[in-house]
């Protein structure tokens, strides 16, 4: 059994080491600029993750055999990528595809 100073100690450098990964390139980069070619390279990051995130989530990973499509995640993101194709708004994306999907839930 861990002790609680253990997990304690363990909770406080996780924090130390999430404050230390957002603030550090700023306060680095604070007296610099950044090429043009990596700032557009940059602006290609949330882009990219939230398309990692969203195929994750659209299959179904089966051991040994092809994965499947989750068709209640890929009906709830219909809505949702129109929302985000006319919006281009995260908070009204976010709650389109939270209500479209738990209008799926309670349906199916």
């Amino acid at each position: 059994m861990l002790s609680t100073s253990y997990v304690l100690l363990t909770i406080v450098g996780c924090g130390i080491v999430t404050l230390l990964s957002r603030t550090l390139p700023f306060v680095l980069l604070k007296n610099h600029s950044l090429p043009p070619l990596v700032v557009e390279l940059l602006s290609f990051v949330p882009i990219t993750i939230m398309t990692a995130l969203w195929v994750t989530n659209l299959f179904t990973q089966h051991l040994g055999h092809l994965p499947s499509v989750n068709y209640e995640n890929l009906f709830a993101s219909i809505p949702t990528v129109i929302t985000a194709a006319i919006t281009k708004i995260l908070l009204w994306i976010v709650l389109v595809g939270v209500v479209s999907l738990a209008i799926l839930r309670a349906v199916m």
